[in-house]
């Protein structure tokens, strides 16, 4: 019989056994302590990892933990941004702006135009207009050829008379306004309706004097009443001749409520 003979066993045999063995056994995974406790890696107190570093929530306010600030921004001085500055506007004129359009202009009455006409252009500044004699007479439709006249001056030596053709509806009341200057060298004639626009259908007119030559003359379609203003015809519609006003065939659209004549008396009258 062969016999090992392990030096020291008995005693470390000893030792293993009352648990006072020092060290440990590796492979085995188990540890010996010298209080006679025996513990494994698994009930040993685990150490806690280092978190990596967080970024800072958006929107946590300047100084606080985890807030990194940035540095403020430096530009060359060539290359900082610019502010442009602010040219004070030239001070503007006083007075309308001439951009405006000029407001329109309303017509006065036929009778108010002649008689600034006598008394601006035909008249020189010492004279007067004589007051105005007016007649009524009546407009009557039917198509047929109507005239109605007046004199007026010294000896009768002007006239004005009135020539139409109308249709549809009644009579008319209308009015003739004959005024001369004090020399009697120039006098006016307005034929109207007063109640302004006529709805008579006129297929045609003439307005003529005799005694004296046309300076000026003028129809109308509407004539002034309350706040309306006078409507002339367009001057394709009518024609001015040294001796009439009268429609033009086949360009007048048959409305006239208004006609005006200022002229002057004639060299034979002189």
């Amino acid at each position: 019989m062969v016999s090992v003979h392990f030096p020291h066993s008995r005693r470390n045999l000893l030792r293993l056994l009352t648990g006072r063995a020092v060290g440990s056994v590796t492979g085995l995974g188990i540890a010996a302590r010298t209080d006679g406790r025996t513990t494994h890696p698994r009930d040993s107190p685990r150490k806690s990892k280092p978190r990596p570093n967080m970024a800072a929530p958006a929107g946590r306010r300047r100084g606080a933990p985890g807030h990194v600030a940035a540095p403020s921004p430096t530009w060359p001085l060539a290359d900082a941004p610019r502010v442009p500055r602010r040219v004070p506007s030239p001070p503007q004129p006083c007075g309308p702006d001439p951009k405006m359009a000029a407001p329109s202009e309303r017509r006065n009455g036929g009778g108010a135009w002649a008689v600034l006409l006598l008394a601006a252009v035909a008249l020189r500044p010492a004279e007067a207009v004589s007051e105005p004699t007016t007649v009524a007479f009546d407009v009557r439709p039917g198509g047929v050829v109507h005239s109605f006249s007046q004199n007026v001056g010294p000896g009768d030596k002007y006239t004005c008379a009135f020539t139409y053709a109308s249709q549809g509806g009644t009579n008319e009341k209308w009015q003739m306004s004959l005024g001369t200057s004090e020399d009697h060298q120039h006098f006016t004639c307005t034929i109207w309706r007063p109640q302004g626009k006529s709805y008579l259908y006129f297929t045609q007119f003439k307005a003529e004097v005799r005694g004296a030559e046309i300076e000026y003359g003028m129809a109308y379609s509407k004539a002034a009443f309350e706040r309306e203003s006078d409507v002339p015809l367009k001057s394709d519609e009518f024609e001015v001749t040294k001796t009439a006003v009268s429609h033009r065939p086949g360009a007048f659209k048959a409305e006239l409520s208004k006609l005006v004549i200022v002229a002057k008396a004639s060299r034979s009258e002189l």
